[in-house]
């Protein structure tokens, strides 16, 4: 089942978040997830969905708010889509989808941006069957602050 998070998931939704973030090569720490994730939904920056079965949370999408000048509307980052790997192929990833493109509804949204890795071929399969199209018209740039 597909639900908004609470600070009542903080403990499993930490390790669920540290998983993700060891996928995209980054290393483990269980307690600045935790902080990370706890200031997020104090804060309400943004909006976290979780999958739960039987009591324990398999997966997770966190969007964050962003706005379009030229739409002059409000827009949603999906910036963060995870599944335990013992739970994929149970469709939950499509189901977050669903939550994150219900949010943009409900809230009036010119639409949902999201990005991911050239390497990541479920993800890469995943959004276009979820009606998401492959943008190509402008470059997507990073600028790094190296503190």
């Amino acid at each position: 089942m597909v639900r908004p998070a609470t600070e009542n998931d903080l403990e499993q939704l930490c390790h669920l978040f540290d998983a993700y973030r060891v996928f995209y090569r980054k290393t483990s720490d269980i307690e600045a997830a935790h902080k990370f994730l706890k200031d997020r939904i104090e804060k309400k920056e943004s909006v976290i969905y979780v999958d739960e079965e039987n009591e324990k949370l398999t997966g997770f999408t966190q969007l964050y708010p962003l706005f379009s000048s030229t739409r002059m509307q409000q827009s949603w980052l999906l910036n963060d889509l995870y599944v335990l790997p013992e739970f994929r192929g149970r469709d939950i990833s499509k189901k977050l989808i669903a939550a994150a493109r219900m949010l943009a509804k409900q809230t009036g949204a010119a639409g949902i941006l999201l990005e991911t890795e050239k390497t990541n071929d479920i993800g890469n399969r995943l959004y276009p069957a979820a009606g998401f199209q492959l943008y190509q018209e402008t470059n997507f740039y990073w600028w790094e602050n190296e503190q």
